[in-house]
């Protein structure tokens, strides 16, 4: 990589791609569109010897001089004004997680899908610890894939959490073992379409080769027709909360069952599990599906899976105030994830909910209140299109609240003993909020100062 090379990007997976590529002997030119960041701030994460030129605003052809390639955040969609620039003198364009790809070593493991990528990352992460001594687990879950690609050996397993952001512009990346959890609508404000989003997801198969193998969630159509195609190279694992399968991890009553090769076992009771919910069952044997294919010995699997805990902001238990319990699900970024929350909640649910328009549509998630969600508190710019929403389906107990911690205060006053107070906005955290993690602390500290 000793080339000059343009990072689109100057948050957390940008700096991280520049400074592979400069530890790789290349020059960087990093580049934001927002003319108004400091470029003091960003030159300080820097070296003083570090080849970095800092262009911010307007991208100019006159700036990509000597440039060869472009390495771009997940966080910037490809119709971005200065991606024209770039094709009209054909630089290409990778994504962070091609460029670290090209630089690891070891064995690779890539989760994506709509819901349930954290805890399951989290998961396989941890089994492949009590398995493996060298183990990096990276991606959207928090650290860049090119903040550890350098550290890695040959005898490394990483285990990546993937984006469709991330996997618009992927080349040759290629997992040992690859999973898609589920795809249901989300980011169509940048996809476009379901037909686009889906192609972007099931992408992550496809320089994989028959030595490789691909983890499905069978209940899924779309994933289901995927793993039943004849073009898909890879070996298949399906696994299912709904129907016992031949092959494949499957549940049956409470125990989540293993079948290969003609011989089933038991792998975990759901009741061993420190994890709500069905979905977190599927999380759960996604997870073993990909160890197993990863080789790690069932028996080390069985003991990760029960010491397990659930990961920060999805479905986290906070405290018990009042006989009131108290989750944060701030991961729950879009309908279907959020109504796996609402499912998951032991009884009566006061519910905080809004954010950004992702251009999603709330319908069927409104349904699943019946019978578990008591009062809905909206907060953000969705919160007139979900209310609307909600008083079509019939459902008008709504209140509305202008931050974070007026909506605590208001589920507290009307919380029952007995009742949950759950934070599942369905929506993203921008405009309010930096990111899905800030809004999960601030609900958290709103709750402990009640």
């Amino acid at each position: 990589m000793s080339q000059k090379v343009i990072v689109a990007g100057t948050g957390k997976s940008g700096i991280s791609a520049a400074k592979l590529l400069l530890n790789m002997g290349g020059e960087v030119v990093l580049y934001d569109s927002n003319a108004n960041l400091d470029e003091g701030q960003i030159r300080a994460k820097f070296g003083a010897k570090d080849k970095v030129d800092i262009v911010l605003g307007e991208l100019k052809r006159s700036d990509l001089l000597g440039v060869e390639l472009c390495i771009i955040s997940p966080g910037i969609g490809l119709d971005a004004p200065f991606v024209s620039v770039l094709d009209s003198v054909q630089i290409p364009i990778w994504s962070e997680i091609q460029l670290a790809y090209q630089c690891a070593r070891g064995k690779l493991a890539a989760i994506t899908g709509t819901n349930g990528k954290t805890t399951t990352t989290a998961l396989t992460g941890e089994i492949m610890k009590s398995h493996f001594s060298d183990v990096h687990v990276v991606g959207n879950i928090g650290i860049p894939y090119t903040e550890e690609a350098l550290e890695t050996e040959d005898s490394s397993v990483t285990v990546a959490e993937v984006s469709s952001f991330q996997l618009e512009t992927i080349m040759d990346f290629r997992p040992d073992v690859s999973a898609i959890l589920n795809i249901t609508p989300d980011h169509l404000n940048r996809h476009k379409t379901m037909e686009c989003y889906i192609a972007v997801k099931e992408s992550i198969t496809m320089n994989q080769t028959e030595k490789d193998s691909c983890v499905l969630n069978y209940d899924d159509p779309v994933l289901r027709e995927l793993g039943q195609s004849k073009e898909l190279l890879p070996k298949v694992i399906f696994f299912s909360s709904r129907e016992k399968l031949d092959q494949g991890l499957y549940m049956d009553g409470d125990m989540i069952m293993h079948r290969a090769g003609g011989r089933e076992e038991e792998v975990v009771n759901v009741h061993q599990l420190q994890l709500l919910g069905r979905h977190n069952y599927e999380n759960v044997m996604a997870a073993v599906a990909i160890s197993l294919e990863m080789g790690v010995p069932m028996k080390k699997i069985q003991e990760a899976v029960k010491q397990f805990k659930a990961v920060e902001h999805r479905i986290e238990f906070v405290l018990e105030r009042s006989g009131v319990k108290y989750y944060n699900d701030s991961k729950g970024t879009n309908p279907d994830a959020a109504i796996q929350a609402i499912k998951a909640m032991p009884g009566p649910t006061l519910l905080i909910a809004g954010g950004y328009d992702k251009d999603a549509k709330y319908d069927q998630w409104i349904e699943s209140f019946e019978g578990k969600v008591k009062y809905l508190v909206l907060i953000g710019q969705t919160r007139d299109k979900i209310a609307d929403c909600a008083k079509a389906h019939g459902f008008t107990e709504i209140m509305y609240a202008e931050d974070m911690e007026e909506a605590v205060h208001v589920c507290a006053s009307y919380a029952d003993m007995g009742d949950n107070v759950l934070l599942s906005p369905a929506c993203a955290s921008w405009g309010m909020f930096k990111d899905y993690e800030e809004r999960g602390r601030i609900f958290k500290e709103c709750v402990r100062s009640l």
